[in-house]
């Protein structure tokens, strides 16, 4: 019997046969093994699967062997049925540490072969524990497919397709924190059943990657010939695109894209794309290449005539035509756009005209962000000549004696201004004593890879300021933000009395740091009781204004990769709408659903006051920041409260900018959610914790 395995470039080779010596019998066979190394040329891989690939394989189960040095094999033949497996020991233990196991697919010639995980549950540190699914019979580095850790739930699709008839499944295990390991199932589908690509005609319709949401095969290319009546031109929508892969810059998209009108599309764009033609015809090219696979896209087209005033299905928030309704207004690109979308510092048409000419001043004038105007010899003199202080707050670093209590600039512990935007923490000492740069121990996060409705799991140590808030003896309540050793942050209305429940009462409440999984706790969780809870005096119930408060924990704890406090911003800290941002927590998954066991994590982007106000029906205040994505689908909800809104800033450390508080229902669209602006509190907080 004869097997290969090639390893960082080594075909490794197995070589077995038996002997006997004279009459004896079979008992006294002997089976002797040989294992070779040959050197495999660069890019001669795909040479050696096929050779393997011809063999014949061993059949075995999905559970695959257990063996010395980290190398048990097996090889299964998938005879156009449904087959399924586990990783070892699933469900009764979780699987077993130090382990190297392999699963060697095979399918008949002219099928693919598809491969589905209905639980997947492994270390969150790929570093440690993960698998990785090949596009081949060996384990070929560059044509890695996924590599894949952490949890994912039953709603969250993960299943991939192969370029050809075979493919490689690996998990590798370190020596801790063994997890419950996952289940799959396996089946060979027809080499040209993919829905990829063709004509596509009519006023309007829809078209997807092959296999989204799930990942989409390697070496594949689609092409969408779309064609409208004659008379109308066509748009196309990319509702989402996720198509990345890790190390790469997307910027030229040189891996795998979407090409459309010469334009092409790649990376992680969870906001639509609209891409537009003179004509009716459009031309849309779908093309991945041998390694690491994504999601792909959804998208819609639709036809429009130029010449009257809506296309044929008007968007309830933009639309392309040649007029605009009163309430809208008109990009270049020929979108409509909602009025209040204007000049809110996002790019809303994709050509950047609701931002252009955004304010009535005259030339020579500075436009304040509340719409004054002023001299432009006024900008950046070391006064506030705008009344809310723009004027001063995105001026070129320099520094002057003290003016007006710095009262719109940062201040240095001697009392110099810095007119600088953000200057703390930013890794350059701007003050001349440095305490710009001084308690910068904060909003660092160990672990750099990739409630809460749309999320995805978190990985472990991810964001070690996160904290789940407990009625003891109970499940989960509230979320908050460490914020020192011996503070955390949370919302008001998470500690308002009720009948049942005394909620203000520190005894009441137990609060978890370092937690990933409820339930499952480990080395790096530490359970604390609380000494005091200090609410805001001005919170209103009524209104959720001024919903924030404090915690003190009983003792201080010894900070760690797991448990690390977040920066808190100054009160000139200056968060811009448009700008991204990441809610996490165990909430509700979908608004009346049920809370998260794994923490989750969901990037949204910050939205323009008056725009939010407009939204929410004139129900937020001058406290409060608003987030999140305007087409719906994500958001925080029931569970999420009290937990942090967190701002990655230039120098990759993140700033709490908010606190989870209210909104209206969770992912509807055009309700973004409603946080507790933290810039608001800097020195009530600085006040009661000396933080």
């Amino acid at each position: 019997m004869f097997s290969c395995c090639l390893t960082y470039s080594k075909l490794q080779c197995t070589m077995s046969f038996h002997c006997s010596e004279g009459n004896r019998g079979s008992e006294d066979n002997v089976v002797a093994y040989y294992l070779s190394e040959f050197d495999v040329p660069i890019g001669r891989g795909s040479a050696v699967d096929e050779a393997i690939g011809t063999m014949d394989p061993m059949k075995g189960s999905l559970k695959g062997r257990m063996g010395m040095g980290r190398r048990p094999t097996s090889s299964l033949l998938i005879n156009n049925v449904i087959s399924g497996g586990t990783s070892p020991g699933f469900p009764d233990s979780p699987y077993p540490p130090n382990t190297y196991v392999l699963w060697r697919l095979h399918a008949d010639r002219g099928y693919r072969i598809k491969l589905e995980f209905d639980t997947f549950n492994l270390e969150g540190d790929c570093q440690n524990d993960f698998i990785k699914v090949y596009d081949s019979l060996v384990p070929l580095e560059q044509q890695v497919m996924a590599e894949k850790c952490g949890y994912y739930t039953r709603n969250e699709p993960l299943s991939f397709i192969s370029s050809g008839n075979v493919m490689l499944l690996t998990l590798v295990t370190n020596k801790e924190k063994d997890f419950p390991g996952f289940r799959a199932t396996y089946s060979q589908v027809p080499l040209n059943s993919q829905d990829c690509g063709g004509q596509l005609s009519g006023l309007n319709g829809t078209f997807t990657s092959p296999n989204f949401p799930s990942h989409y095969p390697p070496l594949t290319k689609c092409v969408w010939d779309i064609e409208v009546p004659k008379g109308k031109s066509v748009k196309v929508q990319f509702n989402k695109l996720l198509m990345s892969e890790p190390g790469q810059n997307n910027n030229n998209c040189p891996k795998d894209y979407v090409e459309i009108n010469s334009e092409k599309l790649c990376g992680d764009k969870p906001y639509s794309t609209v891409v537009t033609s003179t004509v009716n015809k459009i031309v849309v090219i779908f093309n991945s290449d041998m390694s690491y696979v994504d999601s792909g896209f959804t998208a819609e087209f639709e036809a429009f005539v130029p010449t009257t005033r809506k296309p044929e299905t008007l968007l309830s928030l933009s639309c392309l035509c040649t007029e605009c309704e009163p309430d809208q207004i008109k990009c270049r690109n020929g979108l409509c756009k909602v009025k209040f979308w204007q000049c809110d510092g996002v790019n809303d048409c994709g050509d950047s005209t609701d931002e252009e000419n955004c304010g009535s001043c005259k030339s020579g004038e500075f436009t304040c962000r509340n719409g004054s105007c002023i001299s432009e010899r006024l900008k950046c003199d070391g006064r506030a000549d705008c009344a809310d202080g723009s004027d001063e707050s995105k001026c070129a670093k320099c520094t002057y004696p003290k003016i007006n209590s710095c009262k719109y600039t940062y201040k240095c512990k001697n009392n110099m201004c810095i007119s600088k935007l953000n200057p703390e923490c930013d890794e350059e000492e701007d003050c001349d004593d440095g305490s710009d740069e001084a308690d910068c121990q904060c909003g660092i996060r160990p672990y750099r890879h990739s409630r809460i409705v749309g999320g995805q799991a978190s990985i472990e140590g991810e964001w070690p300021w996160q904290v789940s808030l407990h009625i003891r003896g109970s499940s989960h309540v509230c979320g908050a933000s460490v914020i020192n050793d011996r503070w955390l942050v949370t919302a008001a209305h998470c500690v308002q009395d009720d009948v049942k429940v005394k909620y203000s009462q520190p005894q009441q409440w137990e609060a978890y740091l370092g937690l990933h999984v409820q339930s499952q706790t480990n080395k790096w969780t530490l359970k604390k009781n609380l000494k005091q809870i200090i609410q805001h005096p001005g919170y209103q119930a009524q209104t959720y204004d001024n919903d924030i408060a404090l915690m003190e924990l009983d003792s201080p704890v010894t900070l760690n990769q797991n448990i690390w406090p977040i920066c808190l911003p100054t009160a000139r800290h200056y968060f811009p709408a448009g700008k991204p941002v990441w809610i996490t927590g165990w909430g509700t998954t979908r608004e009346g659903g049920f809370e998260a066991s794994m923490l989750q994590k969901a990037e949204v982007r910050i939205i323009n006051a008056t725009v939010c106000n407009t939204l929410m029906e004139g129900q937020t205040t001058s406290n409060m920041l608003c987030a999140g994505v305007l087409d719906g689908g994500v958001d925080a909800c029931q569970g999420d409260s009290g937990g942090p809104l967190s701002s990655m800033e230039n120098s990759g450390r993140f700033f709490l900018a908010g606190v989870v508080s209210w909104g209206d229902g969770c992912a509807r669209r055009n309700k973004p959610g409603v946080y507790t602006q933290v810039t608001k509190y800097r020195d009530w907080i600085k006040q009661k914790t000396g933080v």
